[in-house]
């Protein structure tokens, strides 16, 4: 029973010898519980079981075998046994901001209340200022939790209360997903009218939700509600409660309303975003001080698990992990802005060569530098097939590894893990807009604003694009900018495309070294990795097995 679950530990710790009372009166300990709160954002480096989602996507095959990110591909998980079961982690959140909304008001700060003196007054004016903001900072993460569920779920049940024991458990029942969508949404919008759009001081403040963080938040919110999957009924196979996962009424008005919500976070005075002259830079220390990103999850301590578990094998501690697909390489387009065609003598012959520069700054390619010397992916290399664990696609993760730490000296370092970045609202208000108003000059715009960022530079969309085709490179926009940041899976479902790439083999690369002399060159070759299974079950997650059991007006997912 996830509504009171019990306490777990938090990136900042809380002093569990204080009285009830003095949890809700003192102000320190209020500053606590809401920065706790955030301890329940996700972090992808290693979500599923020591995998990255993109492992259980095309973009990625996880090396190890048994890790249970694997049943996501071979379609044997479900309501009992699902990897990514993440309903208790986010109701949990919410359940924590519940209880901190309900007794925020309780702070005593009579000690500068009562005190006439002009700098008691000040500070007294300060706080109460403060845990106003704090509420609405709640009040946007637990519309972050809600969103988290609905993308898995579609409607779940909306608790905006404390439960008790005596609370009523097995009434509790899944709201509509319209309700969902208008809940989630309406918190948005008090959120950014009280949260700050930027912070000043103090440091400690810096990663804290925004006004823009809560306007980013809306722009998702909204884009899925006007995607494929939430319009759709008709995959459920009859379905006798179709409002728990689709909507009903005027759907390109909410194609408007999409588009419009990214046009404010675009448009938001104040913010200072821009994109990152340097895209490698963005998934590493400190990134979230960058003004690309618009809200990110700051990780408390410095570590070197991710760098563990993906580092290439033949490097020190390397456990290869995340290793990315063809299916995902091939996306990448080449520099002049065609696509890459194995069956072009020219492309195959040397496959990495004028590509778009992602790939290279995404993904550790054979024979290019890492960490030293050049990696070596062919069979017999140091990090190639033989060895136990090596890359069984021919590459290997490079986006958000730090590829400085040296673990046998056990090099530690800080993660923030992205949740909100420029380019996606560029693109989410491209795709919509494409829906909306297919031609408007904005869409083309702000696609080429993503592609043609320092460090990038690739060409701007050809000019005359029909909506279909325009459709179609902004979605493999988004699969080339936003890789291993935990979209791709949740596009593809949306897109309703589930087949055609959850469903499709995962592919690598066969690479073959050749020796003549002092020249050594290499041949590549499409090969199957791995054949994967979707079912439109998948389209969504199954209600959890124990949340059924527990609260018997829970009614399950469609086919499951």
């Amino acid at each position: 029973m996830v509504w009171l679950s019990g306490c777990v530990n938090l990136d900042r710790e809380l002093n569990t010898e204080i009285t009830p009372q003095q949890a809700t009166t003192s102000y320190d300990y209020t500053l606590n519980r809401v920065s706790s709160i955030y301890s329940d954002l996700p972090a992808g480096y290693l979500q599923i079981d020591g995998a990255m989602t993109a492992s259980a996507t095309d973009e990625a095959e996880h090396t190890l075998e048994t890790s249970n990110v694997q049943k996501f591909n071979t379609g044997s998980w479900n309501a009992i046994d699902n990897p990514d079961n993440l309903w208790a982690t986010f109701y949990r959140g919410i359940r924590k901001t519940n209880q901190f909304l309900a007794a925020s008001d309780s702070v005593n700060l009579n000690q500068y209340k009562l005190d006439p003196t002009p700098s008691a007054q000040t500070v007294y004016q300060n706080r109460l200022a403060e845990i106003k903001r704090w509420k609405y900072e709640a009040r946007f993460l637990r519309a972050f939790f809600y969103f988290e569920l609905v993308k898995r779920y579609g409607g779940v049940p909306i608790i905006n209360q404390v439960l008790t024991v005596e609370s009523d458990f097995q009434s509790i029942k899944r709201n509509s997903l319209a309700d969902c969508i208008q809940f989630i949404t309406a918190e948005c919008d008090s959120a950014a009218r009280n949260l700050p759009v930027v912070y000043s001081a103090p440091a400690s403040d810096l990663g804290r939700a925004t006004r823009g963080a809560a306007l980013a938040l809306k722009s998702r919110v909204l884009l899925y509600a006007a995607s494929d999957l939430f319009n759709t009924p008709t995959w459920a196979g009859g379905y006798a409660n179709p409002e728990l996962i689709s909507l009903t009424g005027d759907r390109q008005a909410r194609w408007k309303a999409a588009a419009d919500a990214a046009k404010a976070v675009i448009d938001l005075a104040g913010t200072g975003y821009v994109l990152n002259t340097n895209y490698r830079n963005l998934f590493i220390t400190n990134s979230y001080t960058l003004p690309e990103i618009i809200f990110a999850r700051r990780n408390a301590s410095n570590l070197n698990d991710f760098e563990k578990a993906n580092y290439p094998i033949g490097y020190d501690l390397g456990n290869s992990g995340t290793t990315p697909s063809q299916n995902l390489v091939d996306a990448y387009e080449m520099t002049n802005g065609t696509k890459f065609d194995w069956n072009n003598p020219v492309h195959a012959a040397n496959p990495y060569a004028n590509r778009d520069p992602r790939l290279g700054l995404n993904v550790i390619l054979n024979n290019t530098p890492y960490k030293g010397r050049n990696v070596e992916i062919w069979p017999g290399g140091r990090d190639g097939k033989g060895i136990v664990n090596a890359t069984k696609t021919g590459y290997y993760l490079k986006k958000y590894v730090n590829e400085n730490l040296n673990l046998l000296l056990n090099n530690t370092t800080a993660y923030s893990w992205n949740l909100f970045r420029l380019p996606e609202i560029f693109l989410n208000y491209a795709e919509a807009l494409n829906e909306a108003s297919p031609g408007h000059v904005d869409i083309k715009t702000y696609v080429d604003r993503v592609r043609a960022r320092a460090g990038v530079g690739m060409p701007a969309l050809p000019a005359g694009l029909s909506q279909t085709e325009m459709r179609e490179r902004i979605r493999n926009e988004r699969r080339v900018e936003l890789a291993f940041e935990d979209h791709r899976g949740w596009d593809v479902r949306r897109w309703m495309q589930g087949p055609q790439y959850l469903g499709a083999p995962l592919m690598g690369v066969e690479i073959n070294r050749v020796v003549n002399g002092t020249t050594t060159t290499f041949t590549y070759k499409p090969v199957v990795v791995e054949n994967r299974v979707f079912e439109p079950k998948m389209y969504l997650y199954p209600i959890p097995q124990g949340e059924l059991n527990t609260s018997r007006g829970l009614i399950q997912n469609p086919l499951w």
